[in-house]
Order: structure tokens, then C-alpha cells, then sequence
């Protein structure tokens, strides 16, 4: 019997990793779907808070969906352009820093003797005219066709999870209730008619109550899911979206060229901890030596992007999100990798939200190996 049991968690365990590996492979050969739908519903999620308060104000569906449509629209056209003047002044003043640049390698590789002519007599120019423009020229240009038809698929993706979220929310609900009820039931009736039960009205009162009881925990636990889910996604995008402001300013102050760009990049690649955490810091510290040409102020621009991310992300991240949802450092490595190799450098993005939706989805749960799952998620036991 013992063998028989042991052969049984095998095999479950074999399918469930068999099960995983093909699911990973869809999401990496449908990505031109998944991804657009997965940000639309993270769009969702950013937008409920002003979509339940127009709700209530009995503003009409259709008109928030065209509110929420003209706003993201309005701040992804004012984002790229900041973004392109940025990016077209970072052109104009490209001599002045790429010679800033040679004598910066040039230096470098004489204090190291290095030999190689590449860096003793490197030059930025020269080293731009071996490119292949037409390549890279052609390659920008779909990169930007493919960048439009993706926020278009994502907007389009977003009208219909904000038009159907109720529909899709009732239907979810009532197959898991409807289903938990159904064996909860069988159960009740079967102890009731072991009790012998005289009076049948009383048997049917206490049934509907029992049914009733148990729609409405599951329920409850269907609204803390989704309410846990909304308002992390709301706190790690608001505490980015703060951080990459405060970021632009201080670079601004610090007199750093390009403040905006390096803010976005802080918005951005912190959506991946550590990892993002430290590209967020090393660019802006790697122009400010180019741009000043001083190492000291380098090291400011450093420590300012420092103070910033661990105000942000260290004290301010776990006293909203709350330090119940911190992760495992590996599992944090394992998601970025994983997700990265599925969807590339969105999946690295998304990587740690997706990650933290599905262990807010486990700790909820009832069933014990799925809380066992929950715990080996989490950073310590303690924040469960």
C-alpha cells in the first residue's frame, strides 16, 4: 500500500512538472498574445480604483472605458515624446560627449597597459562608422512598428477585460463555488440523514443555511484574492512611478543631462529587484563619468540613485505592499530568469508581479499543499 502511494505522488509530480513545461512552451510560442492580454489586465488593475469610483457615481461603462482609453493614451504620448526630444538632444550632443568618452578609455587603458590599439587609440566616431546604418536603421523602424501594434493590442485587449471583468468575475466565482458548494452539500445531506433527522422542514432550512455559509466564504475569499492582487499591482506601480520622478529631480538638481530618461529607467527596471535595481544605478553613474569627467561626481550621482532606491524600495515597498508578499530571494532569481527566457525583456518585468499574484493566489488557499507551496515562496516563516 506504502508503494502503491509513494508510485501515485510520483507520477502526480511528473505530469504537474510535464503539465508546467507545456504551458511555459505555449506562453513562449502564443507571447504575441499572452503579453498584451497580461498587461492589459495589470492595466486594469491600475485603473480600478478610479473605474469603481465613477461606478458608484453612476457614470456609464462606456464612457470610463473612454476616459481610461484617452488617459493612457495622453500619457503614453507625452512619455514618448519626453522620451524622443531626450533621446534627439542625446544625439545632437553626441561629439561633445564621445570625446569626453576617447579620452576617458584612452586613460583608462594606459593606467591598466593595456596594448590593445582598440582602446589606446580608441575613437567613438570611427567606431559608429563601421555600423551598418541601414540595418540598424531598419531594424529601429520595426522595432517601432512592432512597439505601436503592441500598445494597440494591449488597448484593445484592455477595452474588453473592463468590459467584461463583471461577467468574467461572476463566472469564476460561481464555478468554484458552485463546485465547492456541490460536494460541501452532499456531505451536509448525507450527516443530517445519518442523524435521522424527523422534521424535513428543518432538514431543508439547515441545508440552505449550510449552502448559503458556504457561498459566501467562498466568496469572501474570491474578493480577498482579487483585492490583495489590485492593490499590490497599484503600490509596486505607484512606488515606481514616485521613485523614477524623485529620481529625475535629484538628477536634475545634481545638474546630470537627461534627468527624465534616467527616472524612466528607474520606473522601469525596478519592476525586477536587484537585478533592475543596479542597471537603475550603474547608467546614470557611467554618464555622469563621461558627462563631468570627475570620478567624485560620478560617486554623488551613485550615492543619490542609492538613497532613492533604498528610501523606495527597501523601507517604503514593504511598509505598503506589506512584508507578508516578500518572496525568496531565489524564487525572486528563478521568476526573473524563467520569465525572462518565456517573454524576454517584458517577461523580466513582469516577472516579480506575476510572481507575487500567484503566491497571494496559494496563500489563500485552503488546501495544504498549496499553502506548503505558499511557504516555500516566502522569504520567512514568520511573514506568513
Amino acid at each position: 500500500m506504502a508503494h502503491k502511494t509513494y508510485s501515485d505522488n510520483t507520477t502526480k509530480f511528473f505530469i504537474t512538472v510535464i503539465g508546467l513545461v507545456i504551458i511555459a512552451i505555449v506562453l513562449k510560442e502564443l507571447s504575441h498574445i499572452f503579453i498584451p492580454l497580461v498587461l492589459a489586465i495589470f492595466l486594469y488593475f491600475v485603473f480600478a480604483p478610479l473605474n469603481n469610483f465613477l461606478i458608484n457615481k453612476k457614470v456609464p461603462g462606456f464612457i470610463i472605458t473612454v476616459l481610461d482609453l484617452i488617459i493612457t493614451a495622453a500619457v503614453l504620448y507625452g512619455a514618448g515624446r519626453i522620451v524622443v526630444d531626450s533621446l534627439l538632444q542625446f544625439a545632437d550632443g553626441l561629439p561633445a560627449y564621445g570625446d569626453k568618452l576617447n579620452s576617458i578609455v584612452r586613460d583608462f587603458a594606459r593606467q591598466l597597459d593595456i596594448r590593445d590599439p582598440f582602446f589606446r587609440k580608441f575613437d567613438l566616431e570611427q567606431t559608429l562608422q563601421r555600423l551598418d546604418y541601414k540595418s540598424l536603421a531598419g531594424g529601429i523602424f520595426s522595432t517601432t512598428i512592432n512597439l505601436i501594434g503592441s500598445v494597440l493590442f494591449v488597448l484593445f485587449f484592455f477595452v474588453f477585460v473592463v468590459a467584461g471583468e463583471k461577467t468574467i468575475y461572476e463566472a469564476i466565482k460561481n464555478y468554484y463555488v458552485s463546485r465547492k458548494v456541490k460536494l460541501q452539500v452532499k456531505r451536509i445531506k448525507k450527516s443530517l440523514q445519518s442523524s435521522q433527522a424527523e422534521d424535513k422542514k428543518d432538514f431543508e432550512l439547515e441545508l440552505l443555511h449550510e449552502k448559503l455559509q458556504r457561498e459566501k466564504e467562498l466568496a469572501d475569499t474570491f474578493n480577498t484574492i482579487t483585492n490583495q492582487i489590485q492593490r499590490y499591482v497599484i503600490a509596486k506601480f505607484g512606488i515606481n512611478l514616485i521613485a523614477g520622478i524623485v529620481a529625475s529631480v535629484a538628477l536634475s538638481a545634481a545638474g546630470l543631462d537627461y534627468p527624465i530618461v534616467w527616472g524612466l529607467f528607474v520606473f522601469l527596471f525596478n519592476f525586477i529587484p536587484t537585478i533592475g535595481s543596479a542597471i537603475a544605478l550603474v547608467l546614470p553613474f557611467l554618464f555622469a563619468l563621461v558627462q563631468f569627467d570627475s570620478t567624485g561626481s560620478a560617486i554623488l550621482i551613485a550615492v543619490i540613485m542609492a538613497i532613492i532606491q533604498t528610501l523606495a524600495f527597501n523601507l517604503a515597498e514593504p511598509m505598503i505592499i506589506g512584508r507578508r508578499l516578500n518572496l525568496n530571494p531565489l524564487l525572486i532569481l528563478l521568476s526573473v530568469l524563467i520569465w525572462g527566457y518565456i517573454w524576454g525583456i517584458i517577461g523580466m518585468l513582469i516577472s516579480v508581479p506575476i510572481t507575487a499574484i500567484i503566491k497571494i493566489i496559494l496563500s489563500n488557499s485552503k488546501s495544504r499543499y498549496l499553502r506548503f507551496l505558499s511557504n516555500l515562496m516566502s522569504q520567512s516563516q514568520s511573514n506568513l
